[in-house]
C-alpha cells in the first residue's frame, strides 16, 4: 500500500507575509469524540516587515524551474479555495481552504497543507466544522490506480521517502483498514500500531466487528501481526492470538480452508469443510473441501467458477459421499451430485444463446449429505431433479428459429431417470403466403391465409432404474428416437359484421425407426395373463390430420343506476360453436393399431387385447375413435362502472372488476352411437379487494346416470358404479377451489425501472450474482419491508362409490422488524387432518459488513436449528462461525 507519492518540490521565492504557523505535530486524537485538532489561526494579520498578503482566491502556482537542493524537476500544481501564503524565508508554503497539490500521478486534498521546502516535509490535515463540531475536509492522497487514503492527519517526507499518518482509512478488495497510526518505511512496507482490520467500510461507530492489530508490519499482499484481538462495536473481546498473517490481496489468492469441528450422533466426531481455494485468475477459480468422520464416511466436494465479463459466468459442483447410517460393518453408501449452472450475455452473441441449469444426483444423496446444502429443508424435501442445457438460434429477418436442448428428469422418490439426448425443435413462425409486403388496401379474403410448419426430433429414454442406467442394455434396447412434423393452416374472417368466423387444418405427420408387437405366451390359459411385447426395428410412419371450423362473437348487456356511487354493471359473453372432424386412426385400413390373441383350446377361455403399434413411442400415435361433431364454449365477465374518488381530480369512472372469467365447456359427438355429450368443464376466476386476493375454480360435471351395483370378489362384497347412457341431473365428480392472499410493501410503488444486465454489472456486483447464484438462501432483500402470502386449496373427488375431501393452508413471508432485522417464515397446515406440515422460521441481522442468521425449523423429522455469522465480503465468503443442531442429533 502506497501512502503517499516520492516527493513534491517549490520553487515560487516571492515574499509573502509570514502567517502565524499552524502545529507542526501530527494529530494523534480521535476525529469524533476528540476536539484537540488542528486550528487555523488568523489568516490575514502581517507581521513581517516588508511582507505583503496575498489573500487571493484559488491561486495556482507552476513549478518549471529546474531542479535544486531538496526539491525535484517535474512541474507541480496547487490550488486552495480561501487562500495561500508563502514564507520565503524559510521556504513554507501555507494552503488554506480545500486545498489540492498535484505532482505527476500523485494527487493530496485537504483543508490545511503545509510545505516545507528547507525541510522537504508535507504536512496536511482536515478542521473542525463550527456547525457540526465534527472533523471535516480530511485529507485524501490518490497515487496512479491505487486504492484512495484517508487520514485525519499526514506528515511525509519526501526526501526519504517516509510517512506518518493517524486515523488512517483505506480499503483493497474488501478489506478494510482504519484507525490507529501507520509509519511507511519504505516503497513497499508499512508498520502499524494499533489499526483496525476489518471488512466495513464506514468509519466508527458503524464499524461493528474487526481485529485490532497492536503491532504489525503491512506488505503489499498481507499484514504480519503481533498480537491482535477481535473487537466488536469498539467492546474488545478475550479472543487474541500473539502473532497472524491478514490476507490484503489485490487480487483472488489461493490459500488453505479451516475446517469446523464437531460431532453427528450416528457418524461420529467429524472434521467438517476443511480444503484448499485456488485463484487461477480473476476468472477462474476453484474452490475443493472435504469432510471426514471418525466412524470412517466422509465427503469431498469441488466447485469451480467461471467469468468472461461480458459474455458469459457459470459454476461447476462436484460432489461424492460414502455414509454408514447403520451399525458397524454395513457397506457404505455411495453418493453423487453434479450441479452446472451456466448463463450468457444476451449482448455476447445476437441471435444466439446457450444456457444450463443441471442438477443430478443419486436418490439419496440428499437425505445423506445435508451439510452439502446447508440443511435446506427444501432440498432434503424434494421429490424431483431437472436439468437442461439449451441452445437457440433465430435468424433474423426470417421467420425460422431452432432449438435444442438436452435434459434429465429424475424421480427420488421412485429412482428411475429419464433423459433426452438431445430434443431439437426447427420452427418457421406463421406466414401468409398470398400475402404481398406491398400490398395497397385491405386483405383480400385469400390473403388471410396463415400456415406454418415445427419439427420436433428426440432421443430419449423415460422411467429407467438408477442401478440400470449406465449398462449396455439401456443404451442400445430403451433408448427411443423420432420425429415429429406438424403443419397448421388457419383462415380467420369476419362475416355478418358481428361475427368472426375462423377454419383450420392441421397435419401430423411422424417417424420412428422402431415400433412394438405384442403377444401371448404359449399355451395362455389365465384371462389375467400380461402380453409379451416386443420391439421391432425399422422405419415406420404415422400420419393424422383433423378439420376444424366455427364462429365467435360477443354480446354485451348493462345494466344501470342513477343514484350512488354504482354507475353500471357490465356482463360480457363470448360464445364459441365448433365444428370438428378427425377420422377414426384405429381403423384396420390404417395399421395403427392390432389385436393380439392367445391360442388358448376349449375348454379355456380366450384372451385378446388392442393395442397401438406406436404406444411406447416418443410422440405417441393417432388416437382412436372418430369425431365428427359440435364444440360448444361460452365465457362470461362482469365488471362495475363507479364513480371517480373525490380525490381524483381526472374526475373519470373507475371500472372494478367483479367476475373475471366464468367458462362452461362440452362437446356433442354425431359419430359415436352412445355417450354423446361429453362432461361439461367449468372455470371461475376472480380477485378482490383491490386484485389482493386471487380467486380461482374448476371442476366437472357429468350429465349421465349412474348407477351403483354389488359384486363379490375373494368373498369380500365389493360396491361399483356403472355409467347408464341416460341423461340425469348433472354430478359433480372433481372440483378444486384455490385462494391465494399477496401483499407486499413494493407493490405499490411505482419505482423507475432501471435495466440491469450482465453487461453493465460492476466487478462487485459479478460477485455477489456468482455468490446468490450458488447459494440462494443466503440473499436476504432488506428493501422489501414486508412480504406476505397466504395460499388455500379445497379439493372434492367424487367416484359415485366414495367421496374425498382435502384442504391445505400454506404461508410464507417475511417482516422487517427494524431497518436491520428480518423475520422469515414458511408453514402449511393440513385443515382435515388437523396437522402441521413442515414449519420454518429464519431471523436475520444485517451487521452492515457481517450477516447474523437464525434458523429454526420447531417440530418434524426435520427438526434442528442452526446459527450463523458471516462476513458479507466476496473474498471473505468462507470466515463465518456456525453453531448448528440438525435432525441427526435429535
Amino acid at each position: 500500500m502506497v501512502l503517499i507519492v516520492s516527493a513534491i518540490a517549490f520553487a515560487n521565492k516571492r515574499s509573502y507575509v509570514k502567517p502565524l504557523q499552524a502545529a507542526d505535530t501530527l494529530i494523534k486524537l480521535d476525529s469524533v469524540k476528540d476536539r484537540r485538532l488542528l486550528r487555523r489561526t488568523q489568516r490575514n494579520t502581517a507581521t513581517k516587515k516588508g511582507a505583503t498578503a496575498d489573500t487571493t482566491k484559488k491561486v495556482t502556482r507552476t513549478d518549471t524551474t529546474k531542479k535544486n537542493a531538496g526539491g525535484l524537476q517535474s512541474e507541480v500544481k496547487a490550488v486552495a479555495d480561501d487562500s495561500t501564503y508563502t514564507d520565503a524565508d524559510k521556504k513554507i508554503t501555507y494552503l488554506f481552504g480545500n486545498a489540492r497539490v498535484t505532482y505527476e500521478d500523485f494527487s493530496l486534498d485537504a483543508d490545511y497543507i503545509r510545505i516545507d521546502e528547507k525541510n522537504h516535509l508535507i504536512f496536511a490535515s482536515g478542521r473542525i466544522d463550527p456547525k457540526t463540531r465534527r472533523y471535516s475536509n480530511r485529507p485524501i492522497a490518490k497515487n496512479k490506480d491505487d486504492a484512495p487514503l484517508t487520514a485525519d492527519s499526514i506528515l511525509y517526507d519526501y526526501k526519504t521517502k517516509r510517512a506518518l499518518s493517524y486515523n488512517t482509512s483505506t480499503e483493497q478488495e474488501g478489506n478494510f483498514i482504519t484507525g490507529g497510526e501507520a509509519k511507511k518505511l519504505n516503497e513497499t512496507e508499512v508498520a502499524y500500531h494499533n489499526i483496525l482490520f476489518s471488512t466495513c467500510s464506514l468509519p466508527y461507530p458503524d464499524t461493528h466487528f474487526g481485529i485490532v492489530i497492536t503491532k504489525g508490519i503491512g506488505e503489499k499482499n498481507r499484514i504480519i501481526s503481533g498480537p491482535a484481538y477481535l473487537e466488536i462495536a469498539g467492546v474488545p473481546l478475550p479472543l487474541a492470538i500473539p502473532f497472524g498473517f491478514f490476507p490484503k490481496p489485490d487480487s483472488r489468492a489461493s490459500g488453505v480452508i479451516l475446517p469446523s469441528f464437531g460431532e453427528d450422533s450416528r457418524l461420529g466426531f467429524f472434521l467438517r469443510n476443511f480444503g484448499y481455494y485456488k485463484a487461477f485468475s480473476d476468472y477462474l477459480d476453484l474452490t475443493t473441501m472435504a469432510t471426514v468422520y471418525s466412524k470412517g464416511s466422509f465427503e469431498i466436494g469441488t466447485t469451480a467458477r467461471y467469468l468472461k465479463r461480458y459474455t458469459y459466468q457459470g459454476t461447476l459442483a462436484l460432489n461424492f459421499g460414502s455414509h454408514n447410517y447403520g451399525v458397524s460393518g454395513d457397506p457404505f453408501t455411495k453418493d453423487f451430485n453434479i450441479q452446472w449452472s451456466h448463463s450468457q450475455d444476451a449482448n455476447a452473441h445476437p441471435g444466439s444463446t446457450f444456457s444450463a441449469s443441471v442438477n443430478a444426483a443419486t436418490s439419496s444423496f440428499y437425505a445423506n449429505n445435508p451439510a452439502t446444502t446447508g440443511y435446506n429443508i427444501q432440498q432434503l424435501t424434494q421429490n424431483n431433479l431437472r436439468s437442461s442445457i439449451s441452445y437457440s438460434r433465430n435468424w433474423a429477418g426470417t421467420p425460422f428459429s431452432f432449438t435444442a436442448n438436452l435434459g434429465h428428469s429424475q424421480d427420488i422418490t421412485r429412482k428411475t431417470v429419464s433423459l433426452e439426448l438431445p430434443t431439437f425443435n426447427f420452427n418457421m413462425t406463421s406466414i401468409s403466403p398470398f400475402d404481398s409486403k406491398d400490398r395497397v388496401g385491405e386483405q383480400k379474403w385469400y390473403q388471410r391465409l396463415t400456415v406454418s410448419y415445427t419439427l420436433q426430433g428426440t432421443n430419449k429414454i423415460n422411467d429407467v432404474p438408477e442401478s440400470q442406467l449406465f449398462s449396455k442394455e439401456t443404451l442400445t434396447r430403451r433408448l427411443q428416437n423420432g420425429f415429429q412434423h406438424n403443419i397448421p393452416i388457419g383462415l380467420n374472417l369476419n362475416v355478418f359484421k358481428f361475427f368472426q368466423f375462423n377454419t383450420s387444418a392441421n397435419y401430423t405427420e411422424r417417424w420412428y425407426f422402431q415400433s412394438i408387437r405384442k403377444r401371448y405366451p404359449r399355451g395362455t390359459i389365465s384371462s389375467g395373463e400380461i402380453p409379451i411385447v416386443d420391439t421391432v426395428q425399422g422405419f415406420t410412419r404415422a400420419g393424422e390430420y383433423s378439420l376444424n371450423g366455427g364462429f365467435s362473437t360477443k354480446v354485451y348487456n348493462q345494466l344501470t343506476f342513477k343514484k350512488g356511487n354504482l354507475m353500471a354493471i357490465r356482463h360480457v359473453m363470448t360464445p364459441n360453436v365448433s365444428f370438428n372432424y378427425r377420422p377414426d386412426f384405429g381403423a384396420p385400413g390404417y395399421g395403427y393399431y392390432r389385436r393380439a390373441v392367445s391360442d388358448a383350446v376349449p375348454p379355456y377361455p380366450v384372451s385378446s387385447t388392442y393395442y397401438s403399434i406406436f404406444e411406447s413411442s416418443v410422440y405417441g400415435g393417432p388416437s382412436r375413435g372418430k369425431f365428427a361433431g359440435i364444440s360448444l364454449s361460452v365465457d362470461n365477465t362482469i365488471e362495475a362502472k363507479m364513480k371517480a374518488r373525490s380525490t381524483d381530480t381526472s374526475g373519470a369512472p373507475r371500472k372494478v372488476s367483479i367476475l373475471q372469467g366464468l367458462s362452461f365447456s362440452t362437446a356433442y359427438n354425431f359419430a359415436v352411437d352412445s355417450f354423446r355429450l361429453s362432461p361439461v368443464g367449468f372455470n371461475a376466476h376472480s380477485a378482490i379487494f383491490n386484485q389482493k386476493v386471487s380467486l380461482s375454480l374448476n371442476g366437472t360435471l357429468d350429465p349421465y346416470k349412474a348407477q351403483l351395483r354389488d359384486s363379490i370378489s375373494n368373498g369380500t362384497l365389493v360396491r361399483y358404479a356403472r355409467r347408464l347412457d341416460q341423461y340425469a341431473f348433472p354430478t359433480l365428480t372433481n372440483m378444486s377451489f384455490s385462494m391465494s392472499f399477496s401483499l407486499n410493501s413494493m407493490t405499490s410503488k411505482k419505482t423507475p425501472s432501471t435495466q440491469n444486465t450482465l453487461g453493465n454489472m460492476t466487478p462487485n456486483q459479478y460477485d455477489r450474482l456468482s455468490l446468490i447464484n450458488n447459494d440462494p438462501n443466503q440473499y436476504v432483500d432488506f428493501n422489501v419491508p414486508y412480504n406476505l402470502s397466504v395460499n388455500f386449496n379445497f379439493n372434492y373427488n367424487n367416484v359415485i362409490t366414495s367421496k374425498t375431501t382435502s384442504s391445505t393452508v400454506s404461508a410464507s413471508g417475511d417482516v422487517n422488524i427494524s431497518p436491520k432485522w428480518k423475520v422469515q417464515y414458511t408453514t402449511n397446515y393440513d385443515v382435515k387432518a388437523a396437522k402441521l406440515g413442515i414449519t420454518q422460521f429464519s431471523i436475520y441481522r444485517d451487521l452492515h459488513c457481517w450477516d447474523l442468521s437464525f434458523q429454526w425449523t420447531p417440530f418434524g423429522i426435520y427438526k434442528s436449528f442452526s446459527v450463523d455469522l458471516r462476513v458479507k465480503a466476496s473474498i471473505l465468503q468462507d470466515l463465518k462461525l456456525s453453531k448448528r443442531k440438525d435432525y441427526y442429533n435429535n
